[in-house]
Formats: C-alpha cells, structure tokens, sequence
C-alpha cells in the first residue's frame, strides 16, 4: 500500500480529540458503559463527534474543523454538557486525567470493533494496558512539506506540551513519581516516540513504501508517535498531552499549540535537523518524570534550563501571535498556571492531601469535568 496524498488544509485550523473516563459514581473505579453512552448520543445537535476506544470504559470526542480558541471551547463545552446530561441519566461519572488513578488494567473490555480486536490480538496485554487517556490536537497545514516542517519545529516543545497538560501522577492505586506517566504506557508500544526525520513529502513516501515493504505498517494509524501527519485531514496530529481535567485547560493548550505553529509557519526560526533529536527521548523524560521542575536541553544550543523557563521563553516569543489569533487571553492564564509551578498533576496531588482516599479524588475530577469548571 502507498501513502496516500496528502489533502492541504486551511492553514492554522484547529481540531481537537479528547479521551475520557468513565467511571461507576459507586466506587469511582472504570465502568464499562461506553456502548450505553455512545447509543443515547444518537441525535445529539452537537458539531463534532463522540466514538468509542480501545476498552469500553472510555470514549473520545472530537470538535469540527476549528478557527481557534473561543471555536474550540465552544465546541467542547457544548459537548461536554450534552455528555455530563447523559450521564447523569446512567449515573455514571465523566473526568479527564491521562491515568485513572486505581484501575486495574486487567479488568478492562475490548470494545467490540474489529480494529480494536485486531490490536488485541497484535499487542496482547498491551491493549488493556493502553486504558490511557490522551489530547491530540490537528493543525492544519497548506501542503505536505509545510506540515513535515511543522512536524519537526514543534518536536522541540514536546516536553513544554507534557508539563502543560501533565494529569497522570497515580497508575494503579500508587503515585508513580512521575507528572506524566501515561506515556510510559505509550512508550511500550514498537512504533512509538519520535517520527523519522525527512523534509520532503517524496521522501516520507519512500520511508513508508520500505516499512509497508517489511509488513510492519499498513497505514498511518500504525505509527503511535508523538506527532505525525495525517494526509487524509491535511493535518499534523500532536498526541503527546494527557487529557486535562477541564475542557477549558484543554482548549488553552490547542490555542498554544495553534500559536506556536503560526510563529513557525511564518517566521521560519529554526532549520530542522536530524542533530535535533539527540536531546529529544531525554527532554520527553524530564517533563514526563518532574514536569515544570525537569531540565531542557535546547537542541540548537544546547544550553540547560528547566522545562519551565523553556516554556516563559516560548510565551514570550508567541505573544503577538497568540493576539492575532485572539488566545491571548488563554495563554496568559496558562501563563500564570506555570509562573505558579501548577498543573493538574499537582492539583491530583493536592486532591488526595485531605483524606488520602483515591476514590475521592476520581470523584473530584468528575465534578470538576462535568461541572464545567474553569483551568
């Protein structure tokens, strides 16, 4: 099979995936109810749409093709009310977080789709294990070389991405160390990490001519990295985020994401190199394991700081274009969040100071999902 072309877009556009929880309001563990859910979404006057994932205690949303960030959260509170409504109705619980904080993996269901069946059978008890929740976020490019350009510019804030949406410091029933530590998970899988580095589209034809060759691949959703294309959207996909606890921090993150590929696409700062990933796997591992406090190394220069400073010195360089994009005000509460050392890994933390009781903390993240509460 070859790679399919690719279908420019409008550049800067936005689409939005988040995986969700769903969680029994009895004991606060997964609950397997995504077919219940997903049948009394039939008919729903929302834009976008609610499909199911690998195990049947998730289901991911998606919002419509996006101009930015008020369009984004509007989408996303839209559906986010529609979902809590319904499941209410089933009384079950909804919330974000990259991990659930005490399930155990091998608990969990297949959702009866063949593909999900498929990698069951490929990947074993890595299929279960991938009950993980993640944020991915397309950004629309005009053609393929723009979007491999994009591709490799926006692998260099791979580990501010992780620190920003952070929300998985528990895996089952125990605090991990770790501010991600969902993409351990994701790590495990063979076609993982970073995407090889090639500038042209002709060139990323030929690599996926040789791994189809091999009969590794069959089609781009094979590939499980950080950031890859996706030709049928005319998109670069970034899927290194947890899934926040709000659709508000949510949004924030995609208006970020949105601005910096604007300072990229149009200023051009930096020449991609294959020298730029020699430092990747170690900067996606500090901001995974130690968040805002973890050290960067910046790939060009190779001066250390910590994935917060990189992060401040990424506000600075964006703020026009995030104005012009009319997030400003959504990058300045981020702003503040990392000027305060917080994220939703330290808010889960903090959750579970009171009483010390994890069930308790699922139920606060529900509340705080379907409650509609801010970042």
């Amino acid at each position: 099979m070859s790679l399919e072309a690719f279908s420019p877009s409008r550049a800067l556009s936005l689409g939005v995936e988040l995986e969700l929880q769903l969680v029994s309001t009895h004991d606060y563990d997964l609950v397997g109810v995504a077919e219940d859910m997903l049948r009394l979404t039939d008919g729903l006057d929302i834009t976008g749409e609610i499909k199911p994932e690998m195990t049947d205690s998730m289901i991911e949303i998606s919002t419509g093709i996006c101009d930015g960030h008020e369009m984004v959260l509007a989408q996303l509170e839209a559906i986010r009310a529609a979902l809590s409504g319904i499941a209410r109705k089933l009384n079950v619980g909804i919330c974000g977080g990259g991990t659930h904080a005490f399930q155990q993996w091998g608990e969990r269901r297949i959702f009866d789709k063949p593909r999900f069946h498929y990698l069951h059978e490929l990947y074993g008890y890595l299929a279960k294990q991938f009950t993980v929740f993640g944020q991915h976020v397309h950004v629309g490019c005009p053609g393929p070389d723009a979007a491999l350009y994009l591709l490799h510019g926006l692998s260099r804030y791979i580990p501010h991405l992780i620190a920003l949406s952070a929300s998985s410091p528990f895996v089952q029933g125990r605090d991990t160390g770790f501010q991600s530590a969902r993409l351990n998970s994701v790590f495990a899988f063979p076609l993982s990490g970073r995407a090889p580095f090639v500038e042209s589209w002709s060139d990323f034809g030929a690599y996926f001519d040789k791994m189809t060759a091999t009969g590794v691949v069959s089609s781009m959703k094979d590939f499980y990295w950080d950031i890859r294309p996706k030709p049928e959207y005319g998109t670069v996909e970034v899927r290194v985020m947890d899934t926040p606890l709000t659709v508000e921090r949510a949004a924030a993150i995609a208006a970020y994401i949105q601005a910096l590929a604007r300072h990229l696409m149009i200023e051009r700062p930096i020449r991609p190199s294959e020298d730029d990933y020699l430092v990747y796997t170690f900067n996606r591992f500090q901001a995974c394991r130690f968040g805002y406090a973890g050290t960067y190394v910046d790939p060009e220069s190779h001066t250390h700081m910590s994935v917060g400073e990189a992060i401040e010195a990424s506000f600075g360089r964006i703020e026009q274009h995030a104005v012009e994009l009319g997030a400003d005000g959504a990058i300045a509460r981020l702003r503040a969040e990392v000027a305060a050392g917080r994220n939703d890994a330290s808010w889960l933390r903090e959750s579970l100071q009171p009483h010390g009781v994890l069930p308790e903390v699922v139920m606060a993240q529900c509340q705080r999902w379907m409650n509609g509460e801010g970042m």
